[in-house]
Parts: C-alpha cells; structure tokens; sequence
C-alpha cells in the first residue's frame, strides 16, 4: 500500500473517531469515559474492516467459497463483539467504578449491533467510491477508444489517397518501361502490407513470407549487378501465424550492410523453413571489413526494436543470436510459434 494511502487510511479513521466523540457523547458521562468507550469500539470496528476486506473477502467470496465466507464473516464479527464486551466490562468495573452489576448479554448485544452496523456502512461506503471510480475510469478509456478510432479513420484518409496517386502514377509510365512500371507495384505491394495487413496482432506465416519475397524483389533493383541474392524458403505449415513485420528487420540489416565488393562475389543468404511449430530464420551476408558490427548501426528501430519486440510477444520461446566475422555477418532466429 502507497504511503499516501497509508495516510488517508490513517486520517480517515482519525475522522471517525472524532465524529463518535462528539455524536455520541453523553453530557451525564465525562469526556474522558466517552473517548475510551468509542476508542475501544474504534480498535474492534477497525480489525474487523480490514480482516474482512483484505483477507475473507478476497480468500472466500471471490473465489465463491460462500459457506467458508459467511462462516469467517460471522466469527470475525462475533468475536470482536465479545472481545469489546469483555474489555468494556473490564473496564466499567475496575476503572470506572461503575456501581450495581453489568448485564453481560445486553452489553455483547449491544456491542455486535454497533459493530456490525459501523463495518456495514463503512463497506458499503468503499464499494460506492470503488465504483465512482471504476466508472470513471471506464468513461475515461471509452474515450480514448472513441479517440483512437477517430484518428485510425483519420489515418486511413492519408493511406487512401497515397494509393491513388501511386495509381496515377503507374498510369503516366510509358507501356515499355516495364522495370519502372513493375517496381511500383511491387512498391505498392509493399506498402499495402504494411499500412493495412499489418493492423493485426498476427499474420498468416504465408503472407509473411509473400512479403518478404516482394521485400527482397524490391530491395534488389536498389543494388548492384554484382550482388547476389539465395532464397531457399522450405517447408512452411500454413496453418502457423506470426507477429508481423519481424523477419523484415533481419533482411534489412542485410541488405543495408552487405558487401560492395567490386571485384568479387556480393552475396546474401536467406534461409527460411518450420519444422513442426518452430520457425527457422538464417540471414547471412558478406560485409566490409571495416564494418566490424553492423548492429550496432541499426540500433534505433531496427534490431534493438527486433529484440524489444521478442522479448514482449515471445518470451522464453526464441532464441536469436549473431556470429559476427571477419568477412561474413549471421543472424539465426528461431521462434516457437504454438
């Protein structure tokens, strides 16, 4: 509990205390005879809420334990009620010095009325404040998601026109340039992947793949003649989704850092398979020398992101690791997608 609650509990009780005081005091009794009276109900009322609020209710009812619950609802009452009787009785005889004989069942009568009564109110007091406050927290995240839809709807506006002008665009390409007219479909493609199929928690492990075939198509106009590209996809079960957008990273990493050789073979590996649930990932490329770490340049939204994004949607279920040579850069990923 917050030290601040601490305090409000504190002062809260204090409260009661001064309100028994000055309500239920008797002008026939001294001040000090009354102070100890409503402190000693005080004592009882307080264990009993906090016995029945903290521990029964959460050990008993919510967890539908009924008879167990009413059971250690009643004996907690009850044994505070007997408990405050014994010591007011005490207390009548032996410090006040109260005359004539003490009606021990009417003192306990009395003493389980007020104490049930006082836990009763005080507890339908919290559950009443804990319900202001949990519908103002639901007014307050509906909206949000009202909030949030309107600027998802707003943003699609944006996607929709884009899509348009690349249309547009495609139509103003001349018939013959073929390389042009096609990289801007597989650019389209691309983009439509990641604005609209992308949405989802999960993607089939199939589109993934699509993607990232297009991703590669794409990516190698961009390089030169002299690199070379080896995609061996193997067996993939259909039936498996993934997280999107994750294997992309790896590929860019690649495809940023690979070698410019000029004199020999460029050359990225990509191998991608699934034997029963698990995905296997193995993305490796030449490198320069002087690039002695290529992640460390792809911090940021690249590979950090991969890494946060792992750990959140896959805990203890991948394993992802680099080899980092002289010449030659690894990246595996294995991820169980059950």
């Amino acid at each position: 509990m917050p030290v601040r609650s601490y305090f409000f509990h504190v002062l809260f009780w204090m409260a009661i205390y001064g309100f028994w005081v000055v309500v239920f005091r008797s002008y026939s009794i001294s001040l000090t005879k009354t102070m100890t009276i409503e402190f000693c109900y005080l004592i009882f009322i307080t264990a009993d809420y906090y016995i029945i609020n903290y521990f029964i209710v959460p050990a008993f009812l919510f967890k539908r334990k009924y008879i167990l619950f009413v059971t250690g609802l009643l004996g907690t009452i009850l044994l505070s009620a007997w408990g405050r009787s014994v010591i007011a009785l005490n207390m009548s005889v032996y410090y006040f010095h109260v005359p004539g004989k003490i009606d021990f069942p009417d003192l306990f009568l009395h003493s389980l009325i007020n104490i049930s009564l006082w836990i009763l109110l005080i507890t339908v007091g919290k559950m009443m404040i804990e319900r202001l406050q949990a519908q103002s927290q639901l007014e307050m995240l509906e909206k949000e998601r009202v909030k949030h839809e309107l600027d998802y709807l707003k943003a699609q506006i944006n996607p929709h026109a884009l899509f348009n002008s690349l249309n547009t665009i495609y139509g103003h390409i001349e018939k013959n340039n073929q390389v042009a007219r096609n990289t801007l479909l597989q650019f389209s493609e691309l983009l439509r992947y990641q604005l609209y199929d992308c949405g989802e928690e999960k993607v089939s492990l199939d589109k993934e793949i699509e993607y990232i075939n297009n991703f590669i198509s794409f990516h190698k106009l961009r390089k030169d003649e002299n690199l070379v590209v080896g995609i061996d996809i193997g067996h993939i079960d259909s039936n498996l989704q993934i997280a999107p957008l994750l294997l992309v990273v790896l590929l860019e990493n690649a495809f940023k850092f690979v070698s410019n050789h000029s004199d020999k073979e460029n050359k990225i590996c990509i191998q991608i398979s699934t034997v029963g649930k698990l995905l296997h990932c193995l993305i490796s490329n030449t490198k320069e020398f002087q690039e002695s770490d290529p992640e460390n340049k792809l911090k940021g939204i690249g590979v950090a992101n991969l890494k946060r994004r792992l750990e959140l949607l896959y805990k203890g279920r991948y394993e992802y690791r680099i080899i980092n040579e002289t010449c030659i850069y690894k990246s595996f990923l294995t991820i169980d997608l059950s």
